[in-house]
């Protein structure tokens, strides 16, 4: 007869407590209290966040999903006027009260470098995590995120901006700011302009069928005074961005802006087959529409700005970017235009558009450079930076994101050229060198000297800026 085994149900027992202690450790009943080190880096942290022209609304969803990741982040957002920033900037920079985050021009970078921190190979951040089956608990956890690389920065963004905001520094390159948007020049005309003059397609190239639009756009009365202008060309001072319009005929027309430090747009390229000067024939195809003499005269410096005159239905063309819709819609609400794309040179086929844009960077005094950067990364990634673009009608610099703007009927002609877009770099005083392209025009305008002496001169202001 089989003997009974007394210690079984023991056994049994003992066995279940072990898998219900284990079960519990696993489950977050027995959860360790959060390290000194979590605790400390979970402190509440306000990061101060500088821009200009747009409200806090344009970023409070994403501010909003970002604290739901990192409750203890708190984004005090601070709107500035574009004429007081810079200003107001430097000055709290330089006296320790300046934010953590600040916006600027994608031509600034080099000029701010040294008050730059650049992003760092990882960032450290505590996130709340959410443990247990049975009963769930939340707890922090320190986690090293690995940053946007260099390839990264290439594969997600338009070509331009890795261009634009890579810097050198300590021997390796290092990325200076990102972008949450990218504008380009593009052309705006008067629907109902063109209509009057019969002209039913826009001109697509700086050709002659442009030309003669040009001149059945233009009227002069009996005085000779201009009354309605084709297109907002030849002069400097009285034309929204004319220094980009000039840059922009140049770098199409094969002109090498500069490279390595040295400013060519004044001179023929190295190797180029061409027996002309690029840069020069841009100026004089430019200037040649304030020339009195040219069958394309339209416009001349006793004329207002020229977003006021296509406001006053008085210009038919004019170039402009993104953020001039807003500013011509609140002029002249009543005004029928559209937005076509930048014009190109007829039988070139690389096409050239120019970019302006302003990038997101985190300043060299803040001591929370870690999360500035997070943030700047989380702002500008392709799940979280949508409701910036839709708040603020802009186009893309996320080349995932370029075809769901193309429809659009204002935005896509800005987004289409997002992939062509170019700049150049001309010096650490980008507001000299604008000066100085707009002295250069006005100069050529008025036909006071040789276009190339005009167009050395110009060459060499820019060439001071640099150095």
């Amino acid at each position: 007869m089989k003997k009974f085994n007394y210690f079984y149900p023991m056994k049994s027992k003992i066995f279940a407590i072990f898998l219900v202690f284990i079960f519990i450790l696993t489950s977050g009943f027995g959860c360790k209290a959060p390290s000194a080190e979590v605790t400390q880096a979970a402190k509440p942290i306000t990061i101060k966040y500088w821009r200009v022209f747009e409200g806090a609304d344009a970023f409070s969803e994403i501010i909003s999903k970002y604290k739901a990741l990192h409750p203890y982040v708190n984004i005090e957002y601070k709107k500035f006027r574009y004429e007081e920033y810079e200003k107001e900037l430097l000055n709290a920079l330089a006296e320790d009260r300046g934010p953590d985050i600040f916006s600027i021009p994608s031509a600034w970078i080099k000029e701010y470098q040294p008050k730059i921190a650049p992003l760092p190979d990882q960032t450290l951040m505590v996130y709340s995590v959410t443990r247990g089956t049975i009963k769930k608990e939340t707890v922090q956890e320190l986690r090293a995120s690995k940053s946007l690389t260099l390839k990264d920065l290439k594969n997600n963004f338009a070509d331009i901006v890795s261009d634009d905001v890579v810097m050198t520094a300590d021997g390796s390159q290092k990325i200076y700011g990102l972008p949450l948007y990218m504008d380009t020049l593009a052309m705006f005309y008067n629907r109902d302009l063109l209509n009057a003059a019969g002209i039913a397609e826009v001109p697509k190239y700086w050709n002659k069928q442009f030309q003669d639009a040009v001149k059945n756009l233009t009227r002069q009365n009996s005085k000779g005074n201009l009354t309605q202008s084709g297109v907002s060309m030849g002069w400097g001072e009285n034309i929204e961005r004319s220094g980009d319009i000039l840059a922009l005929l140049m770098m199409q027309n094969g002109s090498v802006m500069g490279e390595n430090g040295v400013v060519s747009f004044h001179a023929i390229p190295p190797g180029s087959d061409r027996s002309y000067n690029p840069g020069l024939e841009a100026l004089r195809f430019y200037t040649d529409f304030s020339n009195p003499a040219k069958d394309v005269y339209c416009w001349n410096g006793d004329l207002p700005n020229s977003l006021d005159l296509f406001a006053r239905g008085s210009l038919a063309i004019t170039f402009g970017y993104a953020y001039h819709l807003p500013i011509i819609k609140a002029m002249a609400p009543k005004l029928n235009f559209t937005v076509a794309k930048m014009l190109q040179i007829e039988f070139n086929s690389r096409q050239v558009n120019y970019a302006n844009y302003w990038v997101e960077t985190v300043s060299a005094k803040s001591k929370n450079v870690d999360i500035a950067w997070d943030f700047i990364q989380f702002e500008t990634s392709v799940d979280n930076v949508s409701s910036y673009l839709k708040a603020t009608e802009k186009p893309t610099a996320l080349r995932s994101l370029i075809s769901q703007q193309l429809d659009d009927e204002e935005i896509g002609p800005f987004a289409e050229q997002v992939l062509t877009a170019k700049s150049w770099y001309y010096g650490k005083d980008s507001r000299a060198a604008e000066a100085a392209f707009s002295e250069m025009i006005d100069s050529a305008a008025k036909r006071e000297k040789d276009l190339s002496d005009i167009i050395t001169a110009a060459a060499s202001k820019v060439q001071q800026t640099i150095q």
